[in-house]
């Protein structure tokens, strides 16, 4: 009881101040920062007015998951701020019992005074003096108090010189927000067109209303935190004739989007800002294989296909890339591809999937290893089974140094380090078939 009523003492003391004092529920300025490290940065800013008689400063509105160690907040020279604190009460019976001892509630539709509070049962006195227990269940409350905030806030404890009237500037950090890249790519013949759209999820745990929003493209350093990834309850789409802004700065892509958005908790809003025509592109297929020293008898190996597009003028955050053509009337997904961050005029090779139709076999004809070397004949058969001429890669994991040989009437390279890379052009529906001895010290 002791601490209940240090409570409620506390409450009314900050009740009383904040009585006095004024803050616009509603923000005259408001823009949001969305990272893509669940972030976000939201600034704010609302009319104040304080009597120099004032103490405290409440911010309602708040997201719950904000960073207070990042909140930066800009007032007029002649106010101090003494301390900060977040406040959120959620209403419970045991709250509003506590709160409203000494004050009048009602019980069987009679107005009487609590005495105590308990979750069981409560002592009142009634309109005669009567002293009587009755269940706390059957009370009603006429209001909520004033001491409650029941808004997720921020409560400045502050001090100041004279009566103000002025703007109140915030900048802080929300957690359980953050946006990615979706990409189509629409194949055509010979070109294809890209449409892009900037996905936000806001689990902040606020609500935007009419709010400026920026994305930023970039992995910039976090400190490391745990993060909570709420489920998402349901989604819209934007999209607007006026094209998103896309600007470099400081090692980032900053994309502001040129309509103010309404953003609910718990929703996932998408934004479309790419929509590019007419973009070259290239097939590409290959096979990763075994390396030659380790193989043994007989292996079949599976070759990738690959869309390969051509440089383009605009940088790509990272994201997915779902890939579609036309069969008759019908789109068909070819695949989906994770791209990372890539700056303008970068190739770009999306992995569609395995090709049904192209296999590549892997035969061990001879091994002469001796005590200094491995020597192994291998002979490799591409199988095109496609009514299309293919032309592919074969990528052969090998040692590549001044002990090491290949004897082969093939030509081949090496790329990316060690891979022995045979091109070879089938035609449709035959295979080609060719033989390479390998030969590394042990």
């Amino acid at each position: 009881m002791k601490n209940a009523i240090l409570m409620v003492s506390s409450f009314l003391l900050l009740a009383n101040s904040l009585n006095a004092s004024s803050l616009s529920k509603v923000p005259t300025k408001n823009s949001l920062v969305v990272y893509n490290s669940n972030i976000g940065l939201v600034h704010e800013q609302r009319k104040l007015s304080l009597k120099k008689s004032d103490k405290f400063i409440v911010y309602e509105g708040v997201a719950n998951t904000i960073n207070t160690e990042s909140v930066n907040v800009s007032l007029p020279k002649s106010i101090s701020i003494l301390s900060q604190q977040y406040r959120y009460d959620k209403l419970s019976q045991q709250k509003l019992l506590d709160l409203f001892i000494g004050k009048k509630v009602l019980v069987n539709k009679k107005s009487v005074t609590l005495l105590s509070s308990s979750l069981d049962k409560c002592v009142v006195k009634t309109s005669k003096n009567l002293i009587k227990t009755v269940k706390a269940k059957n009370i009603v409350f006429k209001t909520i108090p004033k001491e409650l905030i029941t808004k997720p806030s921020l409560v400045w404890n502050i001090s100041t010189s004279k009566d103000i009237n002025a703007d109140m500037k915030i900048d802080y950090l929300i957690k359980n927000i953050s946006w990615s890249s979706n990409y189509i790519l629409n194949l055509k013949k010979d070109k294809a067109d890209l449409s892009a759209w900037i996905s936000i999820n806001n689990h902040s745990g606020k609500a935007f209303k009419d709010t400026k929003l920026f994305v930023l493209a970039g992995d910039i350093n976090r400190a490391r935190q745990n993060i909570a990834r709420p489920n998402m309850r349901y989604m819209k789409t934007m999209s607007d004739s006026i094209s998103v802004k896309e600007k470099a700065h400081e090692g980032y892509h900053f994309y502001t989007i040129p309509f103010k958005i309404n953003l609910a908790n718990n929703e996932k809003t998408q934004i479309k800002f790419i929509d590019k025509k007419g973009i070259k592109y290239s097939r590409k297929y290959s096979a990763r294989l075994q390396n030659p020293l380790y193989l043994r008898g007989e292996i079949l190996a599976n070759v990738s296909q690959y869309i390969k597009l051509e440089k383009l003028n605009l940088p790509l955050p990272k994201g997915i890339v779902r890939t579609y053509s036309k069969l008759k009337t019908t789109s068909i997904l070819l695949g989906e591809t994770n791209i990372k961050h890539t700056p303008k005029n970068t190739p770009i090779e999306l992995r569609l999937g395995q090709n049904f139709d192209i296999k590549v076999k892997q035969t061990e004809l001879k091994r002469a290893d001796n005590k200094k070397y491995f020597i192994v004949d291998v002979k490799y058969s591409v199988q095109n089974s496609s009514n299309e001429d293919k032309t592919l890669k074969l990528l052969i994991p090998f040692n590549k140094n001044i002990n090491s040989k290949i004897q082969t009437d093939k030509k081949y390279s090496f790329t990316k380090g060690n891979l022995v890379t045979f091109t070879l052009k089938v035609k449709a529906n035959a295979t080609k078939s060719f033989k390479v001895k390998f030969q590394s010290k042990k």
